[in-house]
């Protein structure tokens, strides 16, 4: 640390404990942060694309998460470093915007990092280059707009969306699947988009899992599932056309809120107050009997002596249904949460077709399936694997193809996969170069060999040469003049992503590219970094 000194040469402290602190300043913290941000896209590399490696991670506690999702990965890897920190919120913000594409934003922003510390050594300045890479990164989203196609799509044609969903698919380890997955999510999301407004509400899909019976058994239900069973073994476990009493009032008698204190001394008076509390029970069932109920789903408990109860007035019941799952029965089933007995009307009733108890395997783990609801726009997936972390990378999957499917109803405008797009880009940028006089034409230069860098790790994780299979796809776009081609990363024996059918949406490219270099520039800017030392 700098010292300074007053007229009469007697030190003084600027930085408080600053003998307690490290600096790395200029070039040396610009290295520091570019080998840390490196690091990072150096752990991800190997999981992109279609044949990329799985990551196990474990948890303080011994939870093992077993996935390929870059956005999973880094938020598990409990990250201390500064700038690595900020890699895992670049991936974040891709998953919270597009949901897709978590490992290629951060696998791209490793590959930019890389080119600048190349710039920094021959002695270029480096707002130079951020600006440099400013200009690159409008260039290429400009050519992107330029080579996407649109996909026309309508609720009877869905191909197009199951297309790109099994593209999204394939990186995963449920890729065997990937056509009956896809299929699954793109009707998911159809059933509860609104393509007039071109929105869709992804709170509406609830996805749940269940371990046991295969990935193949994986289902779409037009509906709600409740991790529940009847309240009473001998209540009926099917009811077509179902009138159903949402509850939020316990079967209970009511507590007084003061202190209170009732005196029995007599058998008669005992007798009054347990006739009294049957009558109350007896009123309760009664209520919910007239206005026409025949399921009752309460989010408390009730007493043994209601459950009975219940169950002589041949009144079906769901007890202890969680907030979440019963608003969500109330959307799928039209009805309305009733806070007392007495706002009971047949109105706030909500109806399906079928409520039906399903067990599974030989253990007693039941579900209740509420299907063929007044209003459709709830669905639930329900998928089966073999073990949890099975089902939770599943889930991550599915999310992903969710997403995807989302975000081609919102805009469906698409790029071809296989690194075609960033190759394409890369031939543009290349070319644009030229016309910037400056320093900054490094840059963009730089900015087109990290282009490549997404094409070359999905050869290297295929098991291609990687330099060789990137020059030869090089020279076939630009002596065809055909964007599509990309890595041939499946051995299907074409370069052409539109022969086999691989694509990706147009605004998660734009939205890699661009968020990745917003990242870079905010790295390249720091040049003096100031860090309590370690004990």
């Amino acid at each position: 640390m700098a010292l300074a000194f007053d007229e009469f040469g007697r030190p003084f402290i600027i930085i408080k404990e600053q003998e307690q602190k490290t600096r790395l300043r200029g070039l040396d913290a610009q290295k520091s942060n570019i080998s840390a941000g490196k690091a990072v896209a150096r752990i991800l590399r190997t999981s992109l694309g279609p044949k990329g490696m799985d990551k196990m991670l474990q948890s303080p506690d011994g939870d093992v998460t077993i996935t390929n999702d870059g956005a999973t990965i880094l938020e598990q890897m409990d990250v201390d470093n500064q700038i690595a920190k900020l890699m895992v919120e670049l991936s974040r913000s891709q998953d919270y915007e597009i949901g897709d594409g978590t490992t290629g934003v951060v696998v791209m922003a490793g590959a930019l990092l890389d080119q600048a510390e190349k710039l920094l050594e021959r002695g270029i300045h480096p707002i130079r280059v951020a600006e440099g890479y400013e200009m690159a990164s409008r260039i290429a989203v400009d050519h992107l707009e330029c080579i996407a196609n649109k996909f026309e799509f309508g609720a009877a044609d869905i191909e197009p969306l199951v297309q790109t969903c099994m593209t999204t698919l394939s990186s995963k380890i449920v890729n065997r699947c990937k056509r009956s997955l896809a299929e699954i999510a793109v009707k998911a999301v159809l059933a509860v988009a609104d393509l007039e407004r071109k929105d869709v509400n992804l709170d509406l899909i609830k996805v749940e899992g269940k371990v046991g019976g295969k990935l193949e058994d994986t289902e779409l239900i037009y509906g709600i599932i409740v991790e529940k069973d009847m309240s009473h073994p001998q209540m009926p476990k099917q009811i077509e056309d179902a009138k159903i009493a949402i509850l939020t009032c316990p079967f209970e008698p009511p507590k007084p809120k003061t202190k209170h204190k009732v005196d029995i001394d007599t058998v008669e008076k005992f007798q009054t107050l347990r006739l009294q509390e049957q009558k109350y029970f007896d009123d309760m069932v009664q209520k919910c009997k007239d206005v026409g109920a025949t399921l009752v789903i309460c989010q408390w408990g009730f007493d043994d002596e209601a459950n009975h109860l219940l169950m002589h007035r041949n009144l079906p019941a769901v007890r202890w249904v969680g907030g979440v799952e019963l608003e969500l029965i109330a959307i799928a089933t039209g009805g309305r949460i009733v806070p007392r007995f007495q706002e009971l009307t047949p109105e706030k009733l909500g109806k399906a077709g079928l409520v039906r108890e399903k067990s599974f395997g030989t253990t007693k783990d039941r579900m209740i399936y509420i299907e063929h609801c007044a209003n459709s726009r709830a669905v639930t997936i329900f998928i089966r694997g073999g073990n949890k972390m099975m089902i939770e990378e599943t889930k991550r999957s599915i999310h992903d193809a969710l997403c995807v499917a989302r975000n081609l109803i919102h805009n469906n405008s698409i790029v071809y996969g296989g690194g075609s797009a960033e190759i394409s880009c890369s031939i543009a940028v290349e070319a644009a170069a030229d016309k910037y006089p400056g320093v900054e034409q490094y840059a963009i230069r730089a900015f087109a060999d990290a282009l490549d860098a997404i094409p070359m790790a999905l050869a290297e994780n295929s098991g291609l040469q990687p330099i060789e299979t990137l020059s030869a796809v090089k020279a076939q776009q630009i002596k065809e003049n055909n964007t599509c081609c990309g890595i041939d990363c499946n051995d299907v024996g074409t370069n052409d992503m539109r022969e086999q059918d691989v694509f990706e949406t147009l605004i998660g490219k734009k939205q890699q590219i661009l968020l990745a270099t917003q990242v870079v520039k905010m790295i390249l800017k720091i040049d003096d970094v100031i860090s309590p030392s370690n004990y």
